[in-house]
């Protein structure tokens, strides 16, 4: 609610939520859609939306003039009743594809790319209907043809979990067999790499390109990077790159996308459209809004529309993910192995480190559990580069000594993941030791490319 003054100033003028207003200050008239007030703004802020996207608060004190703007506004069109700022009309919603563009799914599972502005509270909030945010992007139809339109769940990324990967997986496997020509899976940021390292372990035999996207801000605002970024997924979907990546933007302006191999890619900033970023390889290619498409990394997997994928999604859900940092304590790990935890991602700093020649060293805990049969797999906290476990006593210690796994140049969310699925596969600690070492979706390079770091 918006304070008694303003409410009583907005009833003499006309004036409702979704009315056309002009507010003078100064002599500099600012105009656009009246707002509701969020429930923690200021009562005395009226809050406007203009044609820029933007909103705007503009306290009201002496010297500032409002009144309703001419043009035509959401109230005229609608009962107020009815209408929810910011929510596509159901009308609207009648999505048509050109059957002769090719085939594709696009499987939306929530996250920021189908959320709007939610104006009571001034939040983002999900959409009911994923096909809100394809209205906002039309040149998706001179594109492809989104002949599956499949929502099994919507939630943000942080609430996502090993059987939402699997579900995603079968969906994707389902689609491709059945003549889609690619699979674009619609997601939120923050553990967006979790999952596109999920669906590169879980869908064996893949041939065709399986498009990751997300949105680092939400479609109903003016600096929304979701359009684009849907755009240009469309085009990797479709092209003939046949891995599983995530497709978004390379630059902070609206220039081109990076689509970046599922298990090489990683989000590096909190809010910037460029977030996510290659790390310990090339991208596999720069994606521009017109379809022009540059081939970064030649090692990939090249489509072929007559081979069927495998959902192959058995998951150990039991491994925990650690970080290796001065005082800590390896206590920890008794305390998770007494809980049940099969196994451990271990973020080791440097070339492998773990705390060792100390009063809290972690080798006698590690070699106690491997003995025990649990694996212990390490990857770097610097995430460019590579495990050594040669080089110093420590690191020999750890893994000649202690039994540890050198996780390469694997991400550490990666190796996580990658164990879970390994240990869905088997729990031989040999087994389990070769299928760590083994790339089986370019997790692990044979050599660190110079060029790649801080692409």
């Amino acid at each position: 609610m918006y304070s008694r003054r303003l409410e009583a100033l907005f009833r003499k003028k006309g004036i409702k939520v979704g009315s056309r207003i002009r507010i003078t200050i100064s002599g500099k008239p600012k105009e656009g859609l009246l707002m509701p007030k969020a429930e923690l703004g200021d009562p005395d802020s009226a809050v406007i939306k203009l044609d820029s996207g933007y909103n705007i608060g503009i306290k009201h004190r002496k010297g500032v003039r409002t009144e309703k703007a001419m043009g035509k506004t959401p109230e005229d069109v609608r009962e107020e009743k009815s209408y929810e700022m910011g929510r596509v009309d159901k009308k609207l919603l009648s999505l048509k594809f050109n059957p002769r563009k090719p085939p594709v799914s696009l499987i939306a599972t929530g996250g920021t790319i189908a959320s709007r502005v939610d104006y009571r509270t001034g939040g983002v909030k999900a959409m009911e209907n994923p096909r809100e945010f394809l209205h906002n992007v039309p040149e998706l139809a001179d594109i492809v043809n989104v002949r599956h339109l499949r929502n099994p769940f919507n939630k943000m990324s942080e609430d996502m979990g090993y059987r939402d990967w699997q579900e995603i997986a079968r969906l994707v496997a389902r689609d491709l067999n059945s003549g889609m020509k690619g699979a674009i899976v619609t997601h939120g940021t923050d553990f967006l790499h979790f999952t596109s390292a999920a669906l590169s372990f879980m869908l064996r035999n893949l041939h065709k390109p399986v498009v990751l996207v997300g949105a680092q801000r939400s479609s109903d605002r003016g600096s929304s990077d979701a359009g684009m970024n849907l755009i240009c997924s469309a085009h990797a979907a479709v092209g003939e790159i046949a891995e599983v990546g995530i497709c978004m933007h390379g630059e902070s302006a609206d220039t081109y996308c990076f689509f970046t191999r599922g298990t090489k890619v990683r989000k590096m900033h909190s809010s910037r459209r460029d977030a996510f970023r290659p790390i310990n390889e090339l991208p596999l290619a720069r994606v521009y809004p017109d379809g022009r498409t540059e081939v970064l990394n030649k090692k990939h997997r090249k489509r072929n529309d007559r081979e069927k994928v495998e959902a192959d999604t058995r998951f150990e859900p039991k491994v925990a993910l650690l970080k290796a940092y001065p005082g800590s304590d390896p206590g920890v790990i008794d305390y998770l192995v007494s809980k049940g935890c099969r196994g451990f991602v271990i973020e080791s700093s440097g070339l492998g480190h773990v705390p060792t020649a100390c009063s809290k060293s972690w080798i006698p805990a590690v070699r106690k559990h491997v003995k025990d049969g649990i694996p212990f797999v390490t990857a770097s906290q610097t995430l460019y580069g590579r495990i050594n476990p040669h080089v110093y006593a420590n690191l020999r210690a750890l893994y000649h000594e202690a039994g540890a796994i050198p996780g390469g140049d694997m991400l550490p969310e990666t190796a996580y993941v990658k164990l879970g699925w390994v240990l869905g596969h088997t729990k031989s600690p040999e087994k389990v030791r070769e299928m760590m070492l083994t790339s089986y979706s370019g997790e692990i390079t044979e050599r660190s490319v110079p060029g790649s770091f801080l692409y």
